[in-house]
């Protein structure tokens, strides 16, 4: 997705979120404990692709757009690829020693690692092994196709039943809360999947994953794998009591962002 200004008026978004959710509250998370997380290797190699090609208006400063041509051919899967990481980290088990498979053979397994949770991970023994590779991004890179068809639609994103939390409003103290959650999660070595929005505003809606986070002297750095941009770390600074900042990339002009942690309980 990246940004949807362009896709839907207000009211659509809103009836998509409500549909999507669950209720007002929020739900407690549910600790899914995982393995270290390396990037680019345990990221898709499939890039989400935008429907527009962004620019900066030199005379005003803001951001114009215009289609891309020839159209993408895999575009709004952001939180469908995001979730696909997630779920072959928690799930999936790579094997380079053992013999490679029939392309058949590789659709049921990932089919059976897309079929799982990615709110709650099982035991490391239970994982599904692929074997023949080291790491998703080569298996997406060697089966790009397969894994695009198995992840499923553009319509998983607008229908992901967390989308009614961005439709309150968004604090500075909730912010500090959601921080604090993100930096837990990721020090026991889980990964997290993280909603990007502006709502009401409309320059973005977009979907990464939280992988890697530091300290820094006024807040903390997190590192994200970006479906927009599966071959460069996308990093966010969070500075205490001010909110979540993104960079600039082809698709935002970058600045404060609202964050949300997505795929983490049954409400999300």
């Amino acid at each position: 997705m990246g940004n949807y200004s362009h896709l839907h008026r207000d009211w659509i978004v809103i009836l998509l979120a409500l549909l999507a959710g669950c209720g007002l509250s929020d739900c407690p998370a549910r600790a899914i404990g995982g393995r270290p997380f390396h990037f680019p290797a345990d990221a898709p190699a499939i890039t989400n692709e935008t429907k527009w090609i962004y620019r900066t208006d030199p005379a005003t400063g803001g951001q114009v757009h215009h289609y891309r041509t020839p159209p993408p051919t895999y575009s709004q899967h952001c939180f469908v690829l995001a979730r696909t990481a997630k779920q072959f980290q928690l799930h999936a088990r790579f094997n380079p020693l053992a013999a490679t498979l029939s392309a058949e053979e590789y659709r049921v397994r990932t089919r059976a690692v897309l079929a799982r949770s990615p709110r709650l991970a099982g035991v490391e023994a239970g994982r599904i092994e692929i074997p023949g590779f080291t790491n998703l991004h080569e298996f997406s890179a060697t089966y790009p196709a397969l894994l695009r068809h198995e992840a499923g639609g553009a319509w998983r994103s607008y229908l992901q039943r967390g989308n009614w939390r961005m439709i309150l409003p968004f604090t500075r103290k909730g912010q500090d809360a959601e921080c604090r959650r993100l930096m837990e999660a990721l020090h026991r070595g889980d990964v997290s999947v993280v909603h990007l929005t502006e709502f009401p505003r409309l320059r973005i809606n977009h979907a990464v994953l939280f992988y890697d986070v530091e300290e820094t002297p006024d807040g903390y750095r997190f590192m994200a794998y970006d479906p927009n941009d599966p071959h460069s770390p996308l990093p966010f600074r969070y500075r205490r009591g001010h909110g979540f900042n993104m960079p600039p990339t082809p698709y935002f002009l970058g600045g404060p962002i609202n964050v949300y942690e997505i795929y983490r309980s049954f409400c999300r």
